[in-house]
């Protein structure tokens, strides 16, 4: 066991270089397959023809004077969890810009609406040689924070050429990638050598990130306990509140495939015990709008579309909210949320942001991506877990049925947020405070910052 594992370790060692090279051939002669590819992207909605040539590393914007923090973060989820210490950044120190960079429309929607003064978006560049070089030459920033648990090589290495302090916040390593990643074990080494500190969301991700080759690990907790809520728009949610009046009303959130049947379902056992009933869904993916309301009208189950511009009328028992950047309005306005991904082979989406919004929140078993969230929330009854369908009715049913259940789960669940909320995010100020400095950055808190 012991001459196996020492054979992998020093094959793979010595093999990375190679790797490296081999990698970087093939993104570099690339260019056309990535042009393709984004062309095809493109047509499928999937890319903002306006500023496709940000992801080849063309910017949309001239470079801000002064002091620049770069945060790249993949998608809605991890963008949302840096809003609070990007506020504190550009706080303490007026001179600084802060660039964030996502991969997906929906992210950048959101940062659009959400990024303070001094904070703007780009979309990454494909991970291609000549287009993070290009990035790179135009952007200089003097400190990097990615997010999580995104790794492009070429733009890793290339960081590290030209010497930029970078830092992972907010780190995740699931089991399953690390298990992955063991076979490479010199390529990911050299990948998190990149990173001077990294900062992961829990004890089990800090020790796999150790164990694959990264040596200034910490965990400090989560930095989505510290994000602040979905907003909501005022109008938006007083015209849906008014539509749904009077009807008991609970959202089955970030659906997969496979669990807008649950949904529909659980509407179908409860609907005779609660006249009037709604069930929202609201998928993951909003271009599969299409195939859940066929699937709900095969059941025979009236269905209005919120991206067609519908409300709720009183025959419609399906509520498909399938539009961008309006989870805030929804969770307002449902007292039981059902977070979806935790039904099917997924690992779960975020269980935070209902709770923060006051609602009673259950999840299925498959919470991985979240599992030391979701097992404070239930260790606090703060949240219930359901083992399948059948759970799911009757943990529905019976919240919908008594006001004093749904309160004793968000009150615990609250409680459970607000004990992490300011120590996560005065760790993470704290380890980036020396950093800062010596990229020559005010760091929040410091002598003559605001607050």
């Amino acid at each position: 066991m012991v001459a196996a594992w020492y054979i992998r370790e020093n094959v793979f060692l010595v093999s990375s270089g190679m790797l490296q090279t081999l990698y970087r051939g093939l993104t570099r002669i690339g260019g056309p397959a990535l042009r393709f590819y984004l062309h095809r992207r493109r047509l499928a909605g999937k890319e903002d023809p306006a500023r496709q040539g940000e992801r080849r590393g063309l910017p949309s914007c001239a470079r801000p004077e002064g002091p620049l923090v770069w945060f790249h973060a993949a998608s809605v989820g991890e963008s949302l969890s840096i809003l609070t210490l990007i506020e504190r950044l550009v706080a303490a120190d007026p001179r600084l810009g802060v660039l964030v960079t996502t991969g997906t429309l929906t992210s950048a929607a959101l940062m659009a609406e959400r990024l303070p003064a001094r904070a703007f978006h780009q979309f990454l560049p494909m991970d291609r040689p000549s287009y993070v070089e290009r990035f790179l030459d135009h952007w200089h920033p003097d400190l990097a924070l990615w997010v999580e648990s995104e790794i492009w090589p070429n733009m890793l290495w290339e960081i590290r050429r030209r010497g930029v302090t970078a830092v992972l916040i907010n780190a995740r390593m699931s089991e399953r990638s690390f298990r992955r990643w063991q076979w490479l074990p010199g390529f990911i080494r050299s990948l998190l050598g990149t990173f001077r500190v990294l900062l992961a969301q829990t004890v089990a991700d800090a020790e796999r990130l150790r164990r694959l080759g990264a040596t200034e690990v910490r965990s400090i907790g989560n930095l989505k306990f510290a994000a602040q809520p979905p907003p909501a728009d005022a109008t938006k949610l007083a015209a849906l509140r008014e539509a749904i009046a009077g009807r008991p009303v609970w959202l089955f959130a970030s659906s997969h495939p496979g669990e807008d049947e649950i949904a529909a379902g659980v509407h179908e056992a409860l609907a005779p015990r609660f006249p009037g009933l709604l069930t929202m869904i609201a998928p993951r993916h909003t271009a599969r709008g299409g195939a859940i309301e066929a699937m709900a009208r095969s059941r025979g189950l009236a269905v209005a579309r919120r991206s067609q511009g519908a409300l709720p009328a009183a025959r419609d028992v399906i509520y498909l909210a399938d539009t961008m950047g309006e989870m805030g309005v929804l969770y307002r306005l449902a007292p039981v949320v059902c977070v979806g991904g935790s039904f099917v082979p997924h690992g779960g989406q975020n269980p935070i942001e209902p709770v923060q919004l006051g609602a009673a929140v259950l999840f299925g078993t498959r919470m991985t991506n979240f599992a030391e969230i979701t097992a404070e929330l239930l260790a606090s009854g703060g949240a219930r877990e359901v083992g399948d369908p059948a759970r799911l009715v009757e943990a529905v049913g019976g919240l919908l049925a008594d006001g004093a259940a749904r309160a004793r789960l968000a009150v615990a669940g609250a409680g459970v947020l607000e004990r992490h909320r300011q120590k996560v995010a005065e760790e993470a100020v704290a380890v980036l405070r020396p950093l800062l400095i010596g990229v020559g950055i005010v760091p929040p808190g410091a002598s003559g910052a605001t607050t």
